[in-house]
């Protein structure tokens, strides 16, 4: 059966020339992101151990966890976290086949443990957080599963996708993960709750910074203004290296220091004072928030990796929108990837995958229209390895 793809002209000013850019991403301590990374963790442990027991991945979906902040007493030198974070697993699972229990609530809540722990220094996933898992229960009989011939969406839903990133994504998407991956390394005082907003008008950028810093690693105000003006001077020489455009930089600009007021805590989140999170509050599966561009408002962390299409069509199209790019060897500045499924009908076959391309100045759509397609019938012969690419981290979800 031949797949419903369409290409049209994408009839918009390409990105890098209109006068303002918008561009966000939360930070991997961001209680939205947590909430995320969280979901996410549950399922692909889940999905491991379906695979390990039974050699395919079971039905669940692990996507509603909230995380409610907590209270704590932060100060220069060292405070304390007064009540406990409280992180709600919620979400469906098979816990039963053919007549066995399966050990989901202790895997879900290892794995959500393992998670937190590995991504914020300064948090005890023991004392500073209440743990509970409400993942509702569902059997199975596995022979049923195994007469299906084909992966069915489990739903009519949308994902998009575009590429290729603009100077200003870019610059936000890295500037975060710079912060957060190799200057927290170096510099102890710098938590994990980071978060990024660029702003371009015409060729400036303005990043707008929102950085916890951790109070046990912060004698004073004197230090705290030195951590912020290091994290100021790093952020400029990674930025120098990703955009030629002019870049000001914002940190902390909520603090006053006259009032006493800091972006100070114990734990280097802000979740442990109050900030609560819940999943797809925050960064897309491409990593970004994007108001200037397409974007589906699905959350996907946490869906199921085989046939929930909220999931698998948002990694779809950015891997698509991608590929295109890269494809067609500079002869298109920009790809947008709008894909639709309808429920119970397969995965691999979309009520439209519909491409909209601009091409390079002197192009012809005519000259690019055959390879689009042929990049986007390839991804979808291959839908089937989106569950084993997330499962080895090649894949990520926001």
């Amino acid at each position: 059966m031949g797949r419903n793809i369409r290409v049209e002209p994408l009839r918009t000013m390409h990105i890098e020339e209109q006068d303002v850019e918008l561009v966000e991403r939360k930070g991997l301590g961001h209680p939205d992101s947590i909430a995320d990374g969280v979901s996410e963790s549950v399922s692909r442990a889940l999905s491991r151990m379906y695979l390990d027991e039974f050699g395919r991945i079971l039905h669940h979906n692990t996507d509603e966890t909230q995380v409610v902040g907590g209270a704590s007493e932060p100060k220069f030198g060292g405070g304390k976290v007064t009540n406990p974070i409280y992180i709600l697993l919620v979400g469906r699972a098979t816990t039963e086949v053919n007549g066995e229990k399966l050990p989901f609530r202790q895997t879900a809540i290892d794995a959500a443990k393992t998670y937190v722990k590995g991504i914020c220094a300064h948090l005890d996933v023991e004392k500073q957080v209440d743990w509970d898992c409400r993942i509702g229960q569902g059997s199975v009989d596995l022979r049923g599963v195994f007469d299906q011939k084909s992966v069915l969406s489990n739903d009519t839903s949308f994902g998009v996708g575009f590429a290729p990133y603009s100077d200003t994504e870019r610059l936000v998407l890295e500037s975060e993960r710079f912060l957060t991956t190799r200057l927290k390394k170096r510099l102890p005082a710098l938590g994990e709750d980071v978060k990024v907003m660029g702003y371009r008008s015409g060729d400036a950028i303005r990043l707008t910074v929102a950085a916890a810093l951790v109070d046990s690693e912060v004698a004073d105000a004197d230090e705290y203004a030195n951590v912020c003006q290091e994290i100021h001077e790093k952020l400029a020489d990674q930025a120098a290296k990703l955009t030629h455009r002019s870049v000001t930089i914002d940190v902390n600009t909520a603090d006053d220091p006259e009032l006493g007021r800091f972006y100070l805590t114990v734990t280097g989140l802000s979740m442990e004072a109050g900030d609560d999170g819940s999943v797809g509050r925050g960064n897309r599966a491409n990593g970004l928030i994007t108001p200037c561009r397409p974007m589906s408002l699905e959350a996907s962390a946490g869906k199921n990796p085989v046939n929930h299409v909220g999931k698998i069509y948002n990694l779809l199209a950015g891997l698509i929108a991608q590929d295109v790019v890269k494809e067609t060897g500079g002869n298109v500045k920009e790809v947008h990837v709008r894909i639709l499924s309808q429920i119970g009908k397969p995965v691999d076959q979309p009520q439209v995958a519909s491409l909209q391309l601009l091409p390079a100045e002197g192009v012809k759509l005519a000259q690019v229209k055959s390879k689009a397609e042929a990049v986007t019938q390839r991804w979808f012969d291959q839908v089937d390895t989106i569950p084993q690419l997330l499962l080895t981290n090649k894949l990520t979800v926001f």
